[in-house]
This record gives C-alpha cells, structure tokens and sequence, in this order.
C-alpha cells in the first residue's frame, strides 16, 4: 500500500515532464521542393538526313569487241590494269586485210588513169558537135562515159576507205580509260563481229556512283511538306559508309532521281557521284548513303533521354513553367538527331525541358529547376525516324 501511494506521483511527474520537453519542439517546416536538372531548348533550321541502302556502280562501262574477222595475234595488256582510251590491246592476224587494201589502191589507180583519157574525149567530142564534125549521139555517149568514170573512182575511193578501216580494225584499242578486266581470249583464238562474248571489259572508277533506292511513299511525303512550305530543300551533298559501316572518306553529289517508281519494289532509284582516287570502292559493293532530304524549319532538338512515351506510345515530356511548377507535354517527333529528337511539335524555343531527376518530377508540382548545358559535341543533321 504504501509502495503504490508512492508510485503515483512519480508517474505524475514523469508525464509533466515529457509534456514540458514537447512543448518546446518548433513546428515541423514545409519540405523543400526536389531538385530536378532543366535544358533550355532553341529553335533552329535543322538538316534531316535519311540513311539509304545502295549499291555502287562504275562510272562508264566499255566492252571491247572486234570487228573484222580473224584470228587474235597479239594480246598487249596485263589483265587488271589501268589502260587509256586509245590504247591498243589487241592485234589481230592483219595479211589479209593489207592484201584487201593494196588491191582497193590498184583499182583506184586504174580508175584514175581512165578518167583522164574519158575527160579528154569528152571535151574534144564538145567541140567537134558544134562544127557538126561528130553526132549528138557520139558527143552524149562520151559525157555518158565521164560521168560513169568519175562514179568509178568515187566507188574506188569508197572501196580504198572501207579497207583501210579494216586494216585499222586488227589493231583492237580501248574506246575508253579505266581499268581492264581479264580477258576472254589468247593468242591463236578466232574472232568474229557479233559474236556474244566480249574480249574484255574495261570500267572507269573515278569518279564512280552509288545507285540508292527510297520508298517512293516516303519521297511523296518529303514533297508534300516542300510544297506546304515547313520543310525547305537540302543541299545536294551525299555521305557514304562502307560495307563495315567506316565512314567514307569523301563526299559525294546528289545528280539525279528516275521518273518513274519501280512495280516490283515501289521504289525510286536515286544516283549519286563519289570521287574514288584510292579505287576503295568497286562496282557491286553494298553501302549506305546518308542523303539529306530536306531542312526542318524551326524545330526544336530534346535530348531523348528528356522524352518518354505514354501507354499508348506517344512522346511524352515534362516542361518546368510559370512559377516552376511541371507541365506534361505530348510531342509530335519528327526524326533523330544522335542522341536528340527533332520535335516538331509540343516544344517551344526557351521551354525548360526536365532531363534529370525525372522521378523526382511530377506533373502540377513545383520543382527547383537546375540549369544543365547541352554537350558541345550534339550533333547538327538529323536522320529521318519514318
């Protein structure tokens, strides 16, 4: 009994106690809004460029073929060499065709030699009709006989010619320069005109082009946006990579789109230019090639890593506003640039775009916007994303 009446106030006191301690402790203060990194975005003209498929192809294309009869003499090349226009590569068997062209010059000389006499009648029987000393007849009959043998040597003429070409024909050269490829004949093989299968093939590789398909859908919708105006034309230069993805080293030209689109593929063949000093590409190697397809007008670039995509796979983007508070954004995004999308639309120059601390972001809610600045390597082209 005594033991209780003694606890009691012990309890009392330790209660006012613990109700003097609390009584001292502030008020809990409002928590500091979370920090969150923020890009300052700019609106600018911006190059999109599309990655096309394409094959190369060499620059002009020349079979070497004979045209006379004969059997092959003489090959003068080394197959895979370079060769210039003009330069013989093959000689054909020519004693025949100099027999042909010294009996062409023998039968123009005779020709000649007849003509002299013929004209010389003729102009005495033009006398003699008009002292009635020969008949009209006689005088017709040797003009007649002029005229034929003037004929005569024309046709003999024509005859010389046609067996000097020939003759000229057993030296076969090059109707262009490039590089030869293997040859089809040796020594002692019989040629004819016509025959399908050529000596040789000779192919210029510099400069050389680069044949690249695009969908023609896509060709309309890049003319669709040039004639509303919110995309402008792009230069005419032309990137390259190799079939191990290397950059190539040189740019290349835009020179011309086919008319027509292909039926079996629905496509259109577009044709660039590269100079290839080094001779690194070759005919039929697969490349891409990077073409710009137009100028974006004013669009804004956001690093990807600031864009998200909602249940339904739209681009989505939080936005610090008015009184630093977020803002949801859908986008419309039109291509890629690197690590940066090109956003057409839902995104304004000065808009201060969320790109880190995003979970610590949410949409009505103030945030404390940190500066962040772009990487001094973002790229400056754009790729098309359809």
């Amino acid at each position: 009994m005594t033991f209780n009446k003694l606890l009691l106030p012990l309890s009392l006191l330790s209660l006012l106690a613990l109700a003097a301690c609390g009584a001292k402790q502030p008020p809990a203060a409002d928590a500091a809004p979370p920090e969150v990194g923020v890009l300052t975005l700019h609106a600018g003209d911006v190059p999109v460029r599309t990655e096309l498929p394409g094959r190369t192809v060499a620059f002009r294309v020349s079979e070497v073929r004979p045209q006379v009869n004969g059997i092959v003499r003489k090959r003068l090349f080394e197959e895979g060499s370079m060769v210039r226009a003009g330069q013989v590569l093959y000689e054909i068997e020519p004693g025949p065709f100099e027999a042909a062209h010294e009996q062409a010059q023998a039968a123009l000389a005779t020709s000649q030699a007849n003509i002299a006499s013929l004209r010389g009648k003729a102009g005495r029987f033009g006398e003699l009709v008009k002292a009635n000393a020969v008949s009209r007849q006689e005088h017709e009959e040797a003009q007649a006989a002029l005229v034929q043998a003037e004929a005569g040597v024309k046709a003999a003429q024509a005859a010389l010619k046609a067996a000097r070409i020939n003759l000229e024909f057993t030296r076969i050269a090059a109707p262009i320069a490039g590089r030869i490829g293997r040859s089809s004949v040796t020594e002692g093989a019989l040629v004819a005109p016509g025959q399908a299968l050529a000596l040789a093939t000779i192919q210029r590789l510099d400069p050389i082009y680069v044949d690249v398909v695009q969908s023609s859908l896509e060709l309309t919708r890049l003319k669709r946006r040039f004639i509303s105006g919110d995309m402008a034309p792009a230069s005419t230069q032309v990137g390259l990579r190799m079939e191990d993805g290397v950059p190539y080293p040189h740019a290349g030209t835009m020179k011309f789109s086919e008319v027509g689109v292909d039926a079996a593929t629905g496509s259109v063949t577009l044709r660039a230019e590269f100079p290839n000093p080094q001779g690194l590409l070759l005919p039929g190697m697969y490349v891409r090639a990077q073409v710009e397809s137009g100028v974006e007008r004013q669009a804004v670039l956001a690093p990807q890593r600031g864009v998200a995509r909602n249940e339904k796979g739209e681009p989505t983007a939080l936005v610090v506003g008015a009184g630093d508070k977020v803002e949801l954004r859908a986008l419309e995004v039109r291509s890629a640039v690197g690590d940066q999308w090109v956003v057409t639309q839902g995104l304004r120059d000065g808009d201060r775009l969320v790109v880190d601390g995003l979970q610590r972001a949410h949409a009505g809610e103030k945030v404390k916007p940190v500066p962040v600045t772009a990487a001094a390597t973002a790229p400056t082209t754009a790729s098309s994303a359809d």
